[in-house]
């Protein structure tokens, strides 16, 4: 049984669409794929999903153009991918009736969150998923961290690490752990990436969480807020 039901994803990379797959199929959703812009029209008539990830550059029509046939009969969710980076194409993208637009290279774990904050959207209810992270709290529909009353300024991975750091309170959690679950499985770099990462957090949170090194493994994030000095 589909508990999130079906998301229709359009992508001509292989690599891409089962990455994206990977990561919606880890939250609950059940992919359909298809390689180009007449399948993934065919898949949308036949599986009517809840939300549709379209790529804009497809071999056979581009995906400006599926999105206004899509449009022509459906009201369904389009978020749109595309290695386009120009103002133009998103503004153009949007007014297609599009509700997201990631360029490439993106972060699957933020696509998922878009995923996510689109059908909230659609279906008229209000997030209510707020993780504590010590004295912080993260808001994940609106992807902010607040002390408080006070949003703190995340760039877009030091939120998602944070993320899974909390979501995983009092984990020993390796580098090679961490890389896998905030930059993905086909990414490639340093580990130190890690500690760069981990150390701007601690700092944009001051004492308001407690994120530990452990020696010889990586860090540790603390189930309660520091105790005040």
């Amino acid at each position: 049984m589909d508990s999130k039901g079906v998301i229709v994803v359009v992508d001509d990379e292989p690599n891409i669409a089962d990455l994206v797959e990977m990561y919606l199929d880890r939250d609950g959703f059940r992919v359909v794929k298809a390689m180009t812009g007449h399948d993934g029209l065919d898949a949308i008539r036949e599986h009517r999903p809840r939300l549709v990830v379209l790529d804009v550059g497809l071999p056979d029509i581009d995906g400006l153009d599926v999105c206004r046939e899509i449009r022509a009969t459906s009201p369904v969710p389009v978020i749109f991918l595309t290695a386009r980076d120009g103002e133009v194409d998103r503004v153009l993208g949007l007014e297609l009736g599009a509700d997201d637009y990631m360029t490439k290279p993106f972060s699957p774990a933020e696509l998922v969150a878009r995923v996510k904050a689109v059908l909230r959207r659609v279906d008229g209810t209000i997030s209510t998923d707020l993780i504590p992270a010590g004295a912080a709290t993260i808001d994940v529909g609106r992807r902010e961290i607040r002390i408080g009353d006070q949003v703190v300024e995340f760039t877009t991975k030091e939120f998602d690490l944070l993320r899974y750091l909390a979501e995983r309170p009092g984990l020993a959690l390796s580098r090679q752990q961490i890389l896998d679950g905030v930059w993905g499985y086909d990414w490639y770099g340093d580990a130190r990436t890690v500690d760069v990462h981990i150390a701007q957090v601690r700092k944009k949170l001051l004492e308001a969480t407690t994120i530990s090194t452990v020696r010889g493994v990586g860090y540790r994030f603390e189930r309660s807020a520091p105790d005040p000095a």
